[in-house]
């Protein structure tokens, strides 16, 4: 992350949060004496923070190739989110990351896995630090018992809205403690934990970070929880988004392109950054994203755009859809996320030199989302909205993609189009489409288009088998699987 020290982090990070690779969720370890021995200044826990995001950020598969060696974070949350959709597919079918595009993954499936370890990795790294807060400077502990907590609601956010009820672990617990580690709890409770923790985050955060947890982000992240839960509270969700708009931090920013290419700019609220050509902080995904004759990652091509995606863009990108994707003779590329020194426009087209250790961020949260979740509170599960705070929302996100007409009234359907390509690759039309109640319906008639095979309980994937079988059949699995 380019804005983070981790001088005093890498040469000890790896006493108090190295993982088992056999045992991914085992929170512990090797030797507790070595955490004991690490934490005993404020910088000590300060470079422990600082490793939460670490593991939040991955390990570049370019860098550890064995996935068993090292977790990914985000690294593979396209597959798991995009691919999932109506939105992108693999190239290829052929191996486990072509497995999520076709609805046929398994409880072996690697990548899945690997994002289910990654996350409790955050959550545990979280734990431990929140473990030993009292080490820290009495004036820190506050604020760094709010990061650890918003990151620790943020991993749970993604694991319960992909596996369900899950196991909801909240301190530091022995390996043998398999009922703490393995129980899984039902998602009600688990959003409890959510609203709780980012509670205090909004409490105590300031807005100081765009690369680490802020009251902002806190803000939105917990008003998108507030969406989401089964008894959706629309009124916290407004007044959370009203919060970021009124606070006058933040803002649109009038080329689309500089979004993605400028980075930390006005419009980002939360960004987990890499940095381009150094191995230990840079990220591979970038390059995967190439396809035809000019892959640049390891595989055959990932996030290849739907042809109903195109159709969209056609309708409702205006000049987002040139920065969003281009189509090339051979094949349509996602070119949001073009590693730094691309030139697609060239004969051949270039990706950087060094475009499987890409810097591009991982941006998580940013301003034109929360204006749409502003209209989406408003509309408060109704069909339609002519309120004008919401229209003035939709309007902006809108005139920035040069679709000036003025709108009267906004559908549900009208919303659900203009975040899908507005935040097209972003790994957001997966969770909208749960959140909106319609993702049965649009991803089976996507299925039935493409010749896959999908049922509702595809809704979530499954717990991986490696974690039942470590649990000794104590975590169970979800139906279906």
């Amino acid at each position: 992350m380019k804005h983070i020290k981790y001088l005093i982090f890498a040469a000890t990070v790896s006493f108090f949060v190295s993982c088992d690779t056999e045992e991914y969720l085992n929170p512990l370890p090797d030797t507790a004496v070595a955490v004991d021995a690490f934490f005993q200044t404020d910088a000590d826990v300060l470079a422990g923070v600082v490793g939460i995001y670490d593991a939040l950020q991955g390990v570049n598969e370019n860098t550890v190739s064995n996935i068993g060696d090292s977790n990914r974070g985000v690294q593979f949350e396209h597959l798991l989110t995009e691919h999932r959709t109506d939105n992108t597919r693999n190239a290829t079918l052929e191996g486990s990351k072509a497995d999520f595009h076709r609805y046929t993954v398994n409880a072996n499936n690697v990548e899945s896995e690997d994002y289910y370890a990654s996350m409790y990795e955050v959550i545990f790294r979280a734990n431990n630090i929140l473990n030993f807060i009292e080490i820290a400077d009495a004036g820190n502990q506050a604020k760094y018992t709010a990061e650890a907590k918003f990151l620790r609601a943020y991993a749970y956010f993604k694991l319960v809205r992909m596996f369900g009820d899950i196991p909801l672990v909240t301190s530091v617990v022995g390996p043998t403690e398999n009922e703490a580690l393995f129980t899984r709890i039902p998602a009600a409770q688990v959003y409890t934990q959510i609203v709780a923790d980012l509670q205090e985050a909004v409490a105590v955060l300031d807005n100081s970070s765009k690369s680490r947890a802020s009251r902002a982000a806190a803000q939105g992240i917990l008003a998108k929880v507030y969406l989401t839960q089964s008894n959706p509270n629309y009124t916290g969700a407004q007044q959370l988004c009203e919060a970021i708009i009124n606070s006058g931090t933040f803002d649109l920013e009038s080329n689309f392109s500089d979004v993605f290419y400028s980075e930390l700019n006005d419009e980002i609220i939360f960004a987990v950054q890499y940095i381009t050509g150094n191995s230990a902080e840079s990220q591979s995904f970038s390059s995967e994203f190439t396809s035809g004759g000019r892959r640049q990652g390891q595989e055959d091509g990932q996030n290849i755009v739907n042809d109903n995606l195109i159709a969209d863009f056609e309708l409702a990108g205006g000049n987002r859809t040139v920065v969003s994707y281009m189509t090339f003779p051979d094949a349509t590329e996602v070119t949001k996320f073009l590693p730094e020194g691309s030139d697609v426009t060239a004969t051949p087209p270039t990706y950087g030199g060094s475009s499987r250790d890409a810097g591009n961020d991982y941006i998580a949260l940013r301003y034109a989302d929360v204006l749409l979740m502003h209209v989406e509170a408003i509309m408060a599960g109704g069909a339609s909205t002519n309120n004008s705070a919401a229209l003035t929302s939709f309007q902006k996100v809108r005139d920035r993609a040069g679709l000036t007409d003025a709108v009267s009234n906004i559908t549900k359907e009208d919303l659900l189009l203009e975040r899908r390509v507005e935040l097209a690759f972003e790994n957001q039309r997966w969770f909208d489409l749960l959140r909106f109640g319609v993702a049965d319906a649009v991803l089976s008639a996507h299925a039935t288009e493409m010749g896959y095979v999908f049922d509702a309980r595809k809704l979530l994937l499954p717990i991986p088998a490696r974690e039942i079988n470590i649990s000794g059949g104590l975590l169970t699995q979800n139906p279906g699987y």
